[in-house]
């Protein structure tokens, strides 16, 4: 027997859609501050502890440490990946995939991989980083997403304020904190007051 339609059958679903926050940064940490991995774990603890989905670039460095603090917290990881396939991801680009919950093969690169992880999330929060993170920053930063900016971890995140200033195009929703629970207070209420206006 076929079961008949939800909408026809009376009943109505409704779940709230959970907040996706990208955690953007570093593969390569050599040049970032003493505790941004630590950091980056703490920030992944947060995320999963208020409920929300982390997503990454499915990669090492931070993003690979906050991932493996939002699973220690039974928080949901996503990961979108620059390759096609599971066996590129992991032979062709040597990126790991432990503690994701899934990972999106978008087959389309660093450039590619980028714009589709930011455009994914609600919001970006960038720890330490290289030109990869400055160019998720710049993506997000043009679709007038929030973005948390976790200072004192190192590269790009301790140049982002410069580049604000320097650029003639003023903050839009840039916070910023050297600390990981209250960056992520300003960007989801950041976030909240985004979707009042829709």
């Amino acid at each position: 027997m076929a079961l008949k339609p939800a909408a026809k059958s009376g009943i109505h679903y409704h779940r709230k859609i959970r907040h996706k926050i990208c955690i953007s940064g570093a593969a390569e940490t050599g040049h970032c501050s003493s505790d941004a991995l630590q950091k980056s774990e703490e920030m992944g603890k947060a995320i999963a502890r208020a409920g929300m989905v982390l997503v990454t670039g499915a990669t090492t460095g931070t993003p690979y440490w906050a991932a493996k603090g939002a699973k220690s917290e039974g928080g949901l990881v996503i990961g979108f990946s620059p390759a096609s396939s599971e066996a590129a991801h992991v032979k062709t680009y040597r990126l790991p995939i432990d503690y994701h919950d899934d990972i999106v093969f978008t087959g389309f690169e660093y450039s590619g991989r980028n714009w589709i992880l930011t455009r994914a999330a609600d919001a970006v929060i960038i720890i330490c980083g290289r030109i990869g993170t400055l160019n998720e920053f710049t993506a997000a930063f043009e679709d007038n997403k929030p973005i948390g900016v976790l200072e004192t971890t190192g590269g790009t995140a301790d140049y982002v304020r410069g580049i604000l200033e320097k650029s003639h195009r003023g903050f839009g929703k840039v916070f910023f904190s050297s600390d990981p629970e209250e960056l992520l207070t300003l960007v989801t209420q950041a976030i909240d007051e985004h979707e009042k206006t829709l």
